[in-house]
């Protein structure tokens, strides 16, 4: 468990609300990622608390950092990509499961199996699956059709207060039409080894020259995901059945 010191009290339970309750939890978090979400839920953080965080990490007290460390935590702060809690894991499984059922549908049309819903304020205001066969169009990704849906029912092509379900990592086409949405954040389930553009192959939300707003989380939902897209493929080889 995280104790005081080095961390404060409050500190604690902060992080346990995010589900860091021990230091296990916030080694895979890592220190600068779990200050940043501390702050992006609304608590005042400080330098002081990048440190006892980075400390809590280690198993030392805070005055064990050296003087380079403590401006590299800074440094890694400045330039890490836009981070944000994940909703309630009911919220999660309940969206996510929105999405998986569109890429069900996306299947059944003989589409590669991506599905996505864009949320906001616990609603669903755009929903999509892969579609570029049937419409002919190389840009209908399930995370294109459902961000214009959302932009027609805001009457407004940027998307701020809103989230993106989908089930695969997006591609650089859709990453790119995401972050001109200004989207709050957007959730996935499966890497995508061969064109992924949130961390697979390239980071395109992690790119401060785009002035990224956008906060990106990868593995909900993954083996659904994963297995949808491999069983699908599977009855598309030679052998496979139909």
């Amino acid at each position: 468990m995280l104790t005081s010191p080095p961390l404060p009290p409050k500190a604690i339970q902060w992080l346990a609300a995010l589900g860091l309750s021990d230091r296990a939890a916030l080694l895979a978090c890592g220190s600068v990622r779990a200050y940043l979400l501390l702050k992006a839920s609304g608590h005042t953080v400080t330098d002081k608390l990048l440190f006892a965080l980075e400390a809590a990490a280690r198993g030392v007290h805070w005055s064990a950092l050296t003087d380079s460390d403590r401006q590299a935590l800074r440094q890694a702060a400045a330039v890490h990509a836009p981070v944000r809690p994940l909703p309630p894991a009911a919220q999660l499984q309940q969206h996510m499961q929105a999405a998986l059922a569109l890429a069900r549908q996306a299947a059944k049309l003989g589409e590669v199996p991506v599905g996505a819903v864009v949320v906001k304020d616990g609603q669903i205001i755009g929903q999509g699956y892969n579609q570029p066969i049937g419409s002919r169009d190389p840009s209908a990704h399930a995370e294109m059709v459902a961000l214009r849906q959302a932009a027609q029912a805001l009457g407004n092509y940027r998307l701020a207060g809103c989230t993106l379900y989908v089930t695969l990592e997006p591609c650089a086409m859709c990453s790119g039409a995401i972050l001109h949405s200004r989207l709050d954040h957007v959730i996935y389930g499966a890497r995508e080894a061969r064109t992924g553009a949130a961390g697979s192959v390239v980071d395109l939300f992690a790119l401060r020259q785009l002035n990224s707003h956008t906060a990106i989380d990868g593995g909900i939902a993954a083996q659904e995901s994963a297995d949808l897209l491999a069983g699908f493929f599977a009855h598309r080889r030679p052998g496979g059945t139909s």
